[in-house]
């Protein structure tokens, strides 16, 4: 079994390893809803904190939160990859979304307690799944209100004709 340590490690590298993947239209395009998920996340793990709502064990430097391996890694590529294929079809995903938060509450939080990384204190898994649910349409809603306003429409002359 690998140490908490490499897993950490893996947990943020991997992740980027499939960043040329994406593709640079994908990545300038969804990058906004990405990083808006990031601060979210972040904001989210101060309030978590300090209201116990989960707990990470060990931190390898102070004042530092135990969610940053996740928030750079899995979770930031995660939502350019999931925007990247499932945005403009709501429906697919909040399917998509469902099915990768419940893989991560039900089974890599089990994981993470074994090897001694992370579990929840206060939250049940259910409460927490809410949370991703909310995560998940305001991720959403972020990236449509953002498209909305700062992207140009295309002109008539520079669309292909059918």
């Amino acid at each position: 079994m690998l140490g908490k340590k490499k897993v950490i490690l893996l947990m943020v590298v991997l992740p980027w390893c499939s960043l040329p993947f994406l593709g640079v239209r994908s990545i300038k395009r969804y990058l906004p809803g990405a990083l808006f998920m990031s601060c979210f996340l972040l904001a989210e793990g101060l309030i978590a904190e300090k209201k116990r709502w989960w707990r990470f064990f060990g931190k390898y430097k102070p004042n530092v939160l135990g969610e940053i391996p996740l928030i750079i890694g899995p979770f930031f590529i995660g939502s350019l990859w999931i925007l990247k294929y499932t945005y403009g079809k709501f429906k697919r995903y909040m399917a998509v979304n469902t099915i990768v938060d419940s893989f991560f509450i039900y089974l890599v939080l089990i994981y993470f307690k074994k090897i001694n990384y992370a579990s929840l204190v206060r939250l049940k898994k259910f409460q927490l799944s809410m949370i991703f649910l909310i995560k998940s349409i305001s991720m959403y809603g972020f990236q449509f209100l953002f498209e909305k306003l700062f992207t140009r429409p295309k002109s008539k002359s520079t669309l292909p004709d059918d």
